[in-house]
């Protein structure tokens, strides 16, 4: 907050005669010599001629206490606590000053344009120094300077002598500057502390936070998801839950115009009411009182008790009712939704539900989407809807399942993807995990494992069974990486080789006239010749090529080795292939397609089991001219027991990067 300005011009050309006046409130003064003069204050300035600083302890409501003169050095030297912060104790200055009219010539000040400000409480005050403001060195500044700093406070009410020692080393700084460069111009602003005095400590009112309910942070553009409302407030092992923040009394101040400041009463408007069970800790501080949660799980209040549980039975999740929740996959929440209507969800359209485990009597809807550790689905999932989790039971699945273990009842064209997959009836679907089981295989299905498929009864056609190490996204982003870093290597490898050549042919073609160099250079240093400057040049020219062709065949080694790794890498990812297989437990009928994938190179083996075949195990082979075919296996040693008719060229396919 500005208080006092230094930069106005004068806006009267009258002149008054030098008046002195004892005062307290400077400022006040020179308004009410302004006005009996009929000119603007602004135009009006001021010597200090004498302070007087007075002194007193008595309440403040009473006046008849004499007031007693006292030094600086006496002020200087007040004691804080029984005089300074003493409520008792008062404190003013009396200025006499000699009031006359401005003149913008004498000025010595008058391009340094500055405003006095203090922050709130009055307890510090700076000298705000306008941008373009300029000081320029002349005889007696300090003392000048000095002045002019303290009819700034002045004016703007601040006592001086007091609260600033900081003054002096300010001005020193400052003169010692102009004396060598004896002018200073401001390009920025700048702002000088000049008084400090005692800053009182705030009151603290008591406070309740109630932690575990604290709404999520929305932006000013952010779109506010109404089904996110909090339905369940998940908290982990250790959280303070809510905290209790006492109330505190500040502590008094005095600022830098001697006035007191008495802190004002805490307000205590939030005591608890409201008491915990044992799954709650209480810790009471100095400051505070904090209630931590002493398991995981959600909170609830019923009757003013505060207790955790992590069980909890519902109806229904939909936008109505609950809105989604998100309690998390670590909170230890478990739900049970008991609604099993076959024409209604248990789980609502849309919603979205992350706990530790979940118990779904029902149907769950489209676009829903359900996350845990543990989950079990007695009803059916929406083709749109996602269930994800480690361990997962579904009666009828449409939808996109994603987890560890998968075990589905009913697979109607839905989607897995999982590390386990275990199927009781599949009509159509796609699959894709590290191993698959299924017991009754209808028709239009797709199963792709990393290393078996087994089908236990096989009741329809159109079906594709295909074994792919990179099945798992994880292993396909490996390759993918590995591939990529392979051929960065290639071409870095590629023009190192030709820098080599390159090198290696100037060395050669060099070689000859440097030894006869050599020899000369010997010769001379020998006897005591000065060596010739075109020799010397020439000779450490070709030392540089042949250190740099060292560094750079070991460099093109270091990358061959590098190189050998990822290819060896590149190869583990279908080292199993062979130990891969797709078992039908039953007569093959109609169509069905066997697929083994390779990586390298990128081609796939399709297999066309005839109808009626009764082959059980299949598995990739290497025949005797080093081909690859899919052959039919003994179940107790893996033997091939009947090779396959010629694979004609339909049968392998080139895969496409």
């Amino acid at each position: 907050m500005a208080l006092f300005g230094s930069d106005n011009k004068t806006v009267a050309a009258a002149k008054i005669r030098p008046t002195i006046v004892r005062t307290q409130n400077v400022a006040k003064e020179l308004v009410n010599i302004a006005k009996s003069n009929k000119v603007n204050a602004v135009s009006l300035d001021f010597n200090i001629l004498e302070v007087e600083t007075y002194h007193r302890a008595c309440e403040l409501e009473k006046d008849d206490v004499e007031w007693e003169d006292i030094s600086t050095q006496q002020m200087r030297e007040l004691d804080d606590a029984t005089s300074i912060l003493n409520p008792l104790f008062q404190l003013k200055q009396v200025y006499e000053i000699e009031v006359f009219s401005k003149n913008q010539d004498e000025d010595l000040f008058k391009d340094f344009h500055v405003a006095v400000g203090a922050n709130a409480t009055k307890c510090k005050v700076y000298l705000s120094i306008k941008p373009e403001a300029k000081l320029t060195y002349f005889d007696k500044f300090d003392d000048s300077f000095l002045d002019f700093i303290n009819k700034s406070k002045i004016r703007a009410g601040i006592l001086i002598n007091i609260f600033d020692e900081m003054i002096p080393s300010y001005i020193s700084k400052v003169s010692a500057q102009l004396k060598v460069e004896k002018t200073i111009s401001f390009e920025k602003a700048e702002t000088v502390l000049i008084a400090n005095a005692y800053e009182p400590t705030l009151t603290i009112d008591d406070k309740l936070i109630i932690h575990y309910d604290e709404e999520s942070e929305v932006g000013e553009n952010d779109k506010v998801d109404h089904s996110k409302r909090g339905f369940i407030h998940s908290v982990a092992q250790d959280d303070v839950l809510i905290e209790y923040i006492k109330p505190q009394k500040g502590k008094p101040g005095r600022n830098c115009r001697g006035e007191f400041m008495e802190p004002t009463e805490p307000e205590v408007v939030n005591e608890p009411n409201f008491t915990v069970d044992d799954t709650i800790e209480i810790v009471d501080n100095k400051d505070n009182i904090e209630y931590k949660a002493k398991e995981s799980g959600y909170v609830t209040v019923e009757g003013g008790v505060y207790q955790i549980k992590s069980d909890m039975d519902l109806g229904t999740i939909d936008f109505k009712t609950t809105g989604s929740i998100s309690a998390g996959v670590d909170s230890d929440v478990a739900l049970n939704v008991k609604e099993n209507d076959a024409q209604k969800d248990a789980i609502g359209n849309g919603m979205e539900v992350e706990v530790s485990e979940i118990d779904i009597k029902g149907n769950i809807g489209s676009n829903a989407k359900v996350t845990a550790k543990r989950a079990t689905i007695e009803g059916q999932t929406h083709k749109e809807a996602i269930v994800k989790a480690d361990d997962l039971t579904v009666n009828v699945h449409k939808g996109l399942a994603l987890g560890g273990n998968v075990n589905i009842s009913r697979l109607e064209h839905g989607r897995v993807e999982c590390d386990v997959a275990d199927i009781d009836q599949a009509v159509g679907g796609d699959i894709k995990a590290k191993e698959i089981s299924i017991e009754h295989c209808g028709s239009f299905v797709k199963a792709t494992a990393a290393s078996t498929i087994e089908i236990k009864k096989l009741n329809g056609n159109e079906n594709v069974f295909t074994i792919d190490p990179l099945v798992q996204d994880d292993k396909k982003d490996g390759l993918d990486e590995t591939n990529s870093e392979i051929s960065q290597l290639n071409e870095s490898m590629r023009d190192i080789g030709i820098e080599i050549e390159k090198y290696q042919k100037m060395i050669k073609n060099n070689t000859a006239s440097i030894n006869d160099i050599k020899k000369k250079l010997i010769h001379f240093k020998k006897n005591g010749i000065k060596m010739p400057a075109a020799f010397v040049d020439k000779y450490k020219q070709f030392q540089k090529m042949t250190a740099h062709l060292e560094t750079i065949t070991n460099e093109y080694d270091v990358k061959k080795d590098k190189l050998s790794l990822l290819e060896s890498t590149t190869a583990s990812f279908q080292s199993n292939i062979f130990d891969a297989r797709v078992i039908n437990r039953d007569r093959w009928i109609g169509h069905n397609e066997i697929v083994f994938k390779l990586v390298d190179p990128p081609m796939q083996i399709v297999y066309t089991p005839p109808e009626g075949c009764e082959d059980q195990i299949f598995g990739l082979v290497q025949t005797e001219y080093n081909g690859l075919q899919i052959q039919a296996l003994d179940e107790d040693d893996d033997n091939v027991v009947q090779a396959n008719e010629d694979i004609d060229d339909d049968t392998v396919e080139e895969i496409e990067d």
